[in-house]
């Protein structure tokens, strides 16, 4: 709490992980916006490489003493980073990162990122760009656009230099250079797709003909659900059924209320009905003195007990 109050008036608006007020949806609007209404034409889909098991205390350190100069809170701090993750009933210690899901460690990771990302492309990136330019952060996950080419080869150059004055590296395979600009004349969908937050962004038709940035789930998010409602059905399949329904009801609500954005429907129509098949596949391979009949359970139970049917829950 303390550190939130220190640096929250700092940090910048295009950041929004893990701060209040702000959400990925949030992060997803703006980073829509900003390609719209900028006339993006390049993104730099850049990957930081293990970024909470790398980063240097040492750098941590110095850059919160900036602005924190109170020793017991350092200390404090220190300690934290070093007391080590219980994995299989062993304490696991490391003399890089911060421990992942610990409670301190998202405010970390966005003071460290702020140095290292947001305050360079604010001082020095931006101002030597020929063309508009933004930058979009969650957390680690990060994203910049530009709208003239060489701007955006110059950054993806430099990119990994700079992280490595903070001991960070851009993972080579998973970062790439994308063409993103508006289709002209052009049918189908448009010349490049990246991935952020969960989704993939891509140029498409509007039903009048147009084209606009639309958003669908990213393929190994949606495999990941899939492939986890499929587990679930087989390991619980000799649970009482309505403790079954109340499951699979939160699983799907909870996948619609992060992936219910407008554009994407079909997707959901897809975890859906994935998860009404493998359901009824795994429900009649129960033993035969708990075996039921599909057909009494379509007359008996899916009448009251439906599962959630897909939704949209964001709009633009």
């Amino acid at each position: 709490m303390l550190l939130e109050a220190i640096y929250e008036p700092y940090f910048h608006t295009f950041s929004h992980g893990f701060r209040r007020g702000h959400s990925a949806h949030g992060a997803l609007s703006y980073l829509r916006d900003q390609c719209l209404r900028l006339g993006i034409n390049w993104i730099i889909d850049a990957d930081i490489a293990k970024f909470f098991d790398t980063i240097e205390p040492l750098h941590l350190r110095t850059i919160l003493q900036k602005r924190v100069n109170d020793g017991a809170i350092l200390r404090l701090i220190g300690m934290w980073l070093h007391v080590g993750v219980l994995e299989e009933g062993k304490v696991v210690r490391s003399e890089t990162g911060t421990p992942q899901g610990g409670v301190i460690s998202p405010i970390l990771a966005n003071i460290f990122l702020h140095t290292v990302l947001d305050e360079w492309f604010e001082a020095t990136v931006r101002p030597r760009m020929g063309g508009n330019c933004f930058l979009v952060r969650f957390a680690d996950d990060f994203v910049m656009g530009t709208a003239i080419k060489t701007d955006a080869e110059k950054v993806f150059r430099v990119l990994p230099k700079r992280f490595e004055r903070f001991g960070l590296k851009i993972h080579p395979e998973k970062s790439r250079l994308v063409q993103f600009s508006r289709p002209f004349g052009r049918k189908g969908k448009g010349p490049g797709t990246f991935a952020f937050l969960g989704f993939d962004h891509y140029w498409g038709k509007t039903l009048n003909g147009g084209w606009t940035i639309k958003r669908k789930t990213q393929g190994k998010r949606l495999r990941r659900f899939l492939s986890g409602i499929h587990e679930w059905c087989h390991k619980n399949r000799h649970l009482d059924i309505v403790e079954q329904y109340q499951t699979l009801k939160s699983k799907l609500r909870g996948h619609y209320q992060y992936y219910g954005v407008r554009g994407n429907f079909k997707m959901l129509e897809v975890a859906f009905e994935h998860t009404e098949r493998v359901w009824k596949r795994w429900l009649s391979r129960r033993s035969s003195k708990h075996r039921l009949n599909w057909e009494q359970w379509m007359v008996r139970w899916q009448a009251i007990c439906p599962l959630p049917k897909p939704r949209i829950v964001h709009a633009f």
